[in-house]
């Protein structure tokens, strides 16, 4: 499934990995094992949600967009901190809806999204094994039903992560060398 990939503010000094998807479907274990791999920073835009947000998630009840909007925001202008700072990063952030996505694109650095997804029944399965997750397992519904699926977002790309974990890491390790490395590679040779 290799396609030409048009990354966002491709002029960047600092690379933004956003492994994107519904929970479930392992956005934090590859985006913490693609900044080990790259010596980028790791971040989980669980972080940022207020505890308000966590609370209301944990008691079974998605979020609205009125209350996802500031999450996102802060998660923007963190970036946009590490763009001036030309700091690399890694972050897990579902980026269900494509004006969150748009806002993480307006912080300025050089962005790669990779959409990982899977069927609702191997999501479902890996949230019911997950502990001490503040997400209740009875949301993944919500989260298909909120995901707007990234139709031509030319700097997104779709894994499917029904695969081995292994798999999926190199083939996201793969992408990342072919899209945001390439550039670097090239001067260095």
């Amino acid at each position: 499934m290799a396609h030409s990939i048009a990354l966002s503010n491709p002029d960047s000094g600092a690379n933004l990995v956003i492994l994107m998807g519904v929970s479930g479907s392992g956005k934090s274990s590859l985006a913490k094992a693609l900044a080990d791999h790259y010596g980028y920073e790791y971040l989980d835009g669980d972080d940022f949600h207020s505890q308000e947000a966590r609370d209301r998630m944990a008691q079974g009840k998605p979020l609205t967009d009125a209350m996802r909007l500031p999450w996102v925001i802060r998660m923007r202008e963190y970036f946009r901190t590490a763009a001036h700072n030309h700091q690399h990063s890694t972050l897990a952030f579902s980026g269900l809806k494509r004006a969150h996505r748009d806002e993480l694109r307006k912080a300025g650095l050089k962005t790669l999204f990779l959409f990982l997804h899977s069927d609702r029944d191997t999501i479902q399965t890996r949230v019911n094994k997950r502990a001490g997750h503040f997400m209740a397992p009875s949301l993944v519904d919500s989260q298909f039903d909120s995901l707007e699926e990234p139709l031509n977002e030319p700097d997104v790309f779709k894994i499917d992560v029904h695969a081995p974990f292994e798999q999926v890491l190199a083939q996201a390790i793969g992408l990342i060398d072919r899209e945001l490395h390439q550039q670097v590679d090239a001067l260095l040779a």
